[in-house]
């Protein structure tokens, strides 16, 4: 598993209308629990290349990630500063 995110079941019904706790509420509740932040790293898939993305987010956990923010890269990334903007093109010229 890439994450030590609780598993948390939620019925159909409660996915689909969003009632419940998300696996994302349940890590920060346990976390605010230990008195702890989350380090949520970002990353943006494919870069900088689609063959490291995976192993990339194993190294971020075992470094302690709680959460792992993964960006899906887009060809107009303007909302985005320079770096994730870079590192989109990277991402897209590697398909």
């Amino acid at each position: 598993t890439l994450t030590r995110l609780p598993s948390l079941k939620a019925s159909r019904s409660e996915e689909l209308t969003g009632a419940g706790m998300s696996r994302i509420e349940g890590v920060l509740k346990a976390l605010k629990g230990q008195g702890r932040k989350a380090l949520i790293p970002y990353i943006t898939a494919g870069d900088p290349h689609p063959d490291v993305t995976v192993d990339l987010m194993h190294t971020l956990v075992e470094a302690g990630a709680d959460i792992i923010e993964l960006g899906v890269p887009f060809s107009d990334p303007m909302a985005d500063g320079p770096v994730i903007q870079l590192a989109c093109e990277r991402a897209l010229v590697h398909g």
